[in-house]
């Protein structure tokens, strides 16, 4: 066809020049979490604790957190995506994001259990090629590149405290997972394509650690993930769970008149990621507050990163006991289209 470079040609110079997707996956789990915007690295006080911080589980002992529980379990999906629409206001694809997540996690103070399913799929629009002619390609034509992998982890999480103050952890995790790629043209091209992708499996080992502080009421904490950086796919297109550290620091108090409990928490990246959209580093703060029975929380945050652009979000969050020791969890996240958007809905329950 006159103008246009074959679909072969176009993929092969995609390859040529593509860099490894480095998935964004770290702060997409989580309901609690998301409600604070991604400050709960120092905070980690339930079963969440087997993603977010493995030493949170041993840091139970120290600060008598999880409501006080022996065991916390979380059923718990979501969605979160960067940005909130695929499409600019020409209409044109641009570079965008998606995590669908759920999972079950169980976790007492010094063992946690889990198991975590997500959908990490991406489209990336093909800008440098140009026709026959020279002419780039429209960018409400040009052909996009979709990618979907979709992970399984099963993970066995242990904390242990190191004296009085310290508490260091580590979850041991199974990643089974397939990626599928495919290019499209860009017109009817969307995210929800790019979900329906499937490829080959491949199980890797994966190991996360954990460290946190605890001094009174204020705590900070560090998370290293994917030490082994897992890998799927091959060539260039490859998928890698890539080494990242994340550290915060949260101060969480008792009561304080009618409020049964306060939290205020702030994270930051201490790597660089990699996504469809560029070079990331998230920084987030947040806050959260219970009755003095624990019956009703609220919770907040915002978002935005220190690399690339800066596209700042906030989140609000909900938990409501249905009984004693039982809790619906809500979290939802949004802000301007060319922002993160977002939801979770998470059952908790403690004994």
């Amino acid at each position: 066809m006159e103008g246009r470079v074959p679909a072969a040609v176009l993929l092969a110079a995609l390859l040529l020049t593509a860099r490894p997707l480095r998935a964004q996956t770290d702060d997409a789990v989580g309901v609690r979490a998301q409600g604070m915007a991604g400050a709960f690295t120092a905070v980690a006080d339930d079963a969440s604790a087997t993603w977010w911080n493995p030493a949170g589980l041993g840091a139970w002992n120290s600060s008598g957190t999880a409501g006080g529980a022996y065991i916390n379990a979380i059923l718990d999906l979501g969605a979160v995506r960067d940005p909130a629409t695929d499409r600019g206001s020409d209409g044109a694809v641009r570079p965008a994001w998606r995590v669908d997540s759920g999972g079950l996690a169980v976790g007492s103070p010094a063992l946690g259990l889990s198991y975590y399913r997500l959908r990490i799929s991406e489209i990336q629009p093909i800008t440098s090629t140009a026709g026959p002619s020279g002419v780039r390609q429209d960018q409400g034509t040009a052909d996009v590149y979709l990618r979907s992998l979709v992970l399984h982890q099963f993970g066995v999480t242990v904390g242990r405290s190191v004296g009085e103050h310290l508490v260091v952890g580590s979850t041991l995790k199974l990643v089974h997972g397939g990626l599928g790629a495919s290019l499209r043209p860009g017109g009817g091209a969307s995210l929800d394509q790019a979900a329906d992708l499937s490829g080959p499996g491949e199980t890797h080992a994966g190991v996360d650690v954990g460290a946190m502080a605890v001094a009174g009421e204020l705590r900070v904490g560090l998370t290293i993930r994917n030490l082994t950086e897992p890998e799927f796919g091959e060539g260039a297109n490859v998928m890698i769970l890539r080494r990242h550290a994340r550290t915060g620091i949260a101060w969480l108090a008792g009561a304080h008149g009618a409020l049964g409990s306060v939290t205020v928490s702030a994270d930051a990246d201490l790597t660089t990621q990699t996504t469809a959209l560029g070079d990331e580093r998230r920084v987030a703060a947040g806050v959260e507050g219970s009755t003095r029975a624990r019956r009703f929380s609220a919770r907040g945050g915002v978002g935005t990163s220190t690399a690339g652009s800066r596209r700042t979000s906030v989140s609000a969050g909900v938990s409501a006991a249905l009984r004693r020791g039982s809790y619906v969890d809500l979290a939802v996240t949004g802000g301007p289209d060319s922002a993160r958007s977002g939801w979770g809905l998470a059952l908790r329950v403690t004994f």
